[in-house]
């Protein structure tokens, strides 16, 4: 038996030291070390990843055979825009989220619909049971024989023995917190546990082209659990977030070695799973008919994708010394510049005002464009006057008071233009270069300052 010892991880980048430390040296974080145990001569009872698979050998990179691989179509549309067109052979992706946002879910009635590929899920949470009444909620009912293989273990040594016999296209784990290695004398979920399975995972799935999901959990911080090492590993990060009040989930990639990461899917969550959202515009602005103060429309952008959003925004007089200043979905300290672009550049007095904005949906947006909506917003709510219904808007604001382009005018234009809106504010100088005429419909109003902004929309 092999003599323990205790050693100190740093939680947010791995690094190791023999006795605690206040502050890690590599990271300079605070308070980021944990105690765990491990084994000083480690076991040789790891399982035969490659056995069945000739060893590496170095080659030259003329030799190296460069063509594009056919990827695993998911089923999914919103999934495939985000991984960048499907998932590549050989990959490992690490999918997290809060607990409770549906990460699971969304996994499993993935694999419910990938029917033309062998697929093995494994489960350290639920047990067999579990998963199959979950599976029954779900509208993708697999025919029989093309069903995924369910596995409840979190060993890995004894997960990795069955896919050496059963060799699937797709692993999927839930989760690598659970899971753990004889490797290593420490519990599960531990940083070195994490750790060790993900290079394990990482191993296998580059040396038998197996491609491999996990499931990560959040700590409080909103990072992922584990070293911060783990997101360097894997070739894939995804975060699944959103609010659990609202029915909307946005699925947004962090990390895309084989992709873009400025792509986001959107879901709504209902009884029978989750339903990807082709049109997120129609379900995030209001179908209220009356027009109210307070509220504008961006033509915004997430990505490549177009879409337009409801701002909201509140002004009050301030009932106590210090005026408020809120912002959910929104920066708060662009929200503070803002105010003051208004107060210095327009004349609009709002020290004295609690202001409350609100992005509708539980979206969060870090657009540029947002700023002529948001502007809009605050003033419509502090003259208590609504903007004009079908007008629509989208501009950078300097500190200046001047309006900057913005980028993918014409997906901004073609999008308010299919939702039915008349007006369209946008900067002068994204008009140039631009034909206007295909865009018959909708009024293109160009604006160069804030305050010739405010006149368009109130007069």
């Amino acid at each position: 038996m092999a003599k323990s010892k205790t050693a100190y991880v740093c939680s947010a980048c791995g690094y190791e030291s023999a006795k605690w430390l206040g502050r890690c040296p590599a990271c300079n974080q605070w308070n980021t070390f944990k105690e765990f145990t491990v084994a000083a001569k480690p076991s040789r009872s790891a399982a035969p990843m490659a056995e069945h698979h000739d060893a590496p050998r170095p080659i030259r990179l003329s030799q190296v055979d460069a063509t594009a691989e056919p990827r695993i179509d998911t089923g999914d549309a919103e999934l495939n825009r985000v991984l960048g067109g499907g998932i590549v052979p050989g990959s490992l992706i690490l999918l997290g989220g809060e607990p409770g946002i549906g990460k699971s879910t969304l996994l499993l009635q993935t694999i419910l619909q990938m029917r033309h590929i062998s697929i093995l899920y494994v489960s350290g949470e639920e047990s067999e049971r579990q998963i199959k009444l979950r599976a029954d909620r779900m509208e993708q009912q697999p025919e029989e024989g093309h069903e995924p293989l369910l596995y409840c273990e979190s060993n890995l040594e004894r997960v990795l023995e069955y896919t050496a016999t059963l060799q699937p296209q797709l692993i999927v784990i839930d989760s690598i917190q659970t899971m753990q290695s004889e490797m290593v004398e420490s519990s599960p979920g531990s940083v070195t546990q994490i750790r060790e399975c993900t290079a394990m995972l990482l191993k296998y799935a580059k040396q038998c082209g197996v491609a491999v999901m996990l499931i990560g959990h959040i700590t409080k911080e909103g990072s992922i659990a584990g070293p911060k090492v783990l997101e360097h590993m894997v070739d894939c990060v995804l975060q699944f977030e959103g609010d659990r009040h609202y029915m909307y989930r946005i699925l947004r990639g962090i990390k895309n070695r084989f992709g873009s990461t400025s792509e986001i899917g959107i879901y709504e969550m209902l009884s029978s799973g989750l339903r990807p959202v082709t049109n997120a515009s129609e379900l995030l602005l209001s179908q209220c008919s009356t027009a109210f103060s307070g509220i504008a429309i961006s033509a915004a952008m997430e990505g490549m994708r177009p879409f337009l959003i409801e701002t909201q925004a509140l002004v009050s007089s301030a009932a106590y010394g210090t005026p408020q200043r809120s912002a959910t979905g929104f920066d708060l300290r662009r929200l503070n510049m803002l105010l003051a672009v208004l107060e210095k550049r327009v004349g609009f007095k709002l020290g004295a005002k609690d202001v409350f904005l609100n992005i509708a949906g539980g979206l969060r947006v870090t657009d540029p464009a947002m700023d002529l909506s948001v502007i809009a917003a605050v003033l419509s709510s502090n003259v208590d006057t609504p903007i004009e219904q079908g007008t629509a808007m989208a501009g950078e604001c300097g500190l200046s008071g001047e309006i900057r382009p913005v980028t993918r005018i014409v997906q901004r234009i073609a999008e308010a233009q299919k939702l039915g809106f008349q007006r369209l504010l946008l900067p002068e100088q994204n008009l140039h270069g631009i034909d206007t005429s295909k865009f018959r419909g909708i009024e293109l109003v160009p604006v160069t300052r804030v305050e010739q902004a405010l006149r368009e929309m109130f007069g």
